[in-house]
């Protein structure tokens, strides 16, 4: 079990300690359930409360929460983001793979890096190049000419296509599947004629892709996605999107075909991005938002209803079909004021 001194701690933030310097810390935890060898951290004013009664060895704190408090601290800017640093690390999470499995199937012409583990009934095809310190999960499955860089991380049963391109420090989840064919169809005489999907996908430095999330290959060009993106679960992303870096995607949000994406844009959960659009950088939709239009400016941008009781729902609905008829008596009342 990792255990750090509290100084070591602090000085992983830069930041300063209040109390014992010595004291070891073996793992963090809420303020309402850590003990007296675990960190916690007060971000959000509305537990404050539990400053008092908590039993955590140290806590993570603004300087404006020292009054009153006579335990152990970190004091930093924003305990929020110390809490994910150090959650880095104190992370105890296991890794996908500890060693090249016997059953792992490799082609001999793939160049597998130094430092690299390979689960059971893991196959990768011929051309494939893969960096230092990887660690692929069981049941996975890398095609043929893709490159893999140093530093990442697939869990059990992921996908990654043929031709496909990642780079360092990525993190794939369960069951995910990059490069699989784009949703692309010719219409003929009540048929569809599929289209080749010959592009790739590429996937910049930091990026995290949740479970069950697709990312589909490009027609031609690649599908790409910039560095330090975040993906949630069950996030689907069509052929031939570009998604700027440092972008954020809530789970079940959908992206068609070749839209673009700028850099810094948070997506809530099931959102509905429609195709061949163009949407800003700095931009936040909320959850459960169709946009089917250019966005081109930052900000934050809304489409989804709350909720509300089925009475009044079905009211408003009635009153919503009607929209079209009130307008037009409403354009007539106005014409009408005009002539007299």
């Amino acid at each position: 079990m990792k255990q750090y001194r509290l100084s070591e701690l602090a000085a992983a933030l830069d930041a300063s300690v209040v109390g014992d310097e010595q004291l070891l810390i073996t793992s963090i935890a809420t303020l309402k359930s850590a003990q007296s060898g675990q960190i916690s951290f007060l971000s959000n004013p509305k537990y404050r409360a539990q400053l008092a009664q908590s039993k955590a060895g140290a806590v993570l704190l603004r300087h404006t929460d020292l009054e009153g408090f006579s335990g152990n601290a970190i004091v930093v800017e924003d305990p929020y983001v110390g809490y994910a640093r150090l959650a880095q690390l104190l992370d105890s999470t296991p890794l996908p793979s500890d060693l090249i499995h016997p059953t792992a199937v490799i082609d001999p012409s793939a160049k597998i890096g130094e430092g690299c583990c390979i689960g059971a009934h893991t196959v990768i095809e011929s051309g494939v190049i893969l960096g230092n310190n990887c660690h692929l999960g069981a049941n996975g499955f890398v095609g043929k000419n893709t490159i893999i860089g140093s530093g990442c991380k697939t869990w059990a049963n992921v996908s990654i296509y043929h031709g496909v391109t990642i780079g360092d420090n990525c993190l794939f989840h369960s069951g995910c599947v990059i490069g699989s064919d784009g949703f692309g169809f010719a219409p003929n005489q009540g048929t569809w004629f599929k289209i080749p999907q010959t592009g790739g996908v590429v996937i910049g430095n930091r990026v995290e892709v949740g479970a069950n999330t697709t990312i589909d290959r490009g027609a031609l060009d690649s599908t790409m996605v910039g560095n330090g993106c975040i993906l949630d679960n069950q996030v689907h992303i069509g052929h031939n999107v570009i998604m700027g870096e440092h972008c954020a995607v809530a789970a079940n949000t959908v992206f068609a075909g070749s839209t673009e994406i700028g850099k810094n844009c948070i997506i809530g959960g099931a959102c509905a991005i429609s195709g061949h659009l163009t949407i800003a950088q700095g931009v936040t939709i909320t959850g459960m938002t169709m946009v089917i239009k250019d966005i081109d400016s930052a900000g934050v941008y809304s489409s989804g209803m709350p909720s509300q009781t089925n009475k009044e729902w079905r009211k408003n609905g009635a009153r919503y079909r009607q929209l079209d008829a009130i307008a037009k008596r409403l354009k007539q009342v106005e014409n009408q004021l005009k002539s007299d």
